[in-house]
């Protein structure tokens, strides 16, 4: 089954993901299970009023996926690193995501 591990980069209590500073060794563990495969991260980060006060957590939760994708782990792929949803994606984009969440931006707001 392949996975991204949600990172929590916004340290919001609400939120499940791990911690920045503890991806890696999750990671590490989880690519120890014989039927999952990482195939990267991912973050929704917090929400904030101006989109652009989220870069921080999309720039951090980048500098992660780097940092565990420069260990080449067996069984890890780190191809995917989605950020950004329809108010955050060109931001995400810019930070270097290469997956998005458009789902208001497509279907609108659920009534």
């Amino acid at each position: 089954m392949p996975v991204l591990i949600e990172v929590n980069s916004g340290r919001e209590p609400a939120k499940s993901g791990a911690l920045p500073e503890d991806v890696e060794s999750l990671v590490r563990a989880t690519a120890t299970l014989p039927n999952i495969r990482v195939q990267g991260l991912m973050t929704m980060g917090p929400a904030v009023d101006n989109a652009q006060e989220i870069r921080p957590f999309l720039a951090l939760t980048r500098r992660t996926y780097e940092a565990v994708k420069s260990l080449s782990l067996s069984g890890v792929e780190m191809t995917y690193l989605s950020m950004g949803m329809s108010d955050s994606y060109k931001i995400a984009l810019s930070e270097g995501a290469n997956m998005i969440r458009l789902g208001r931006e497509i279907f609108g707001r659920a009534p």
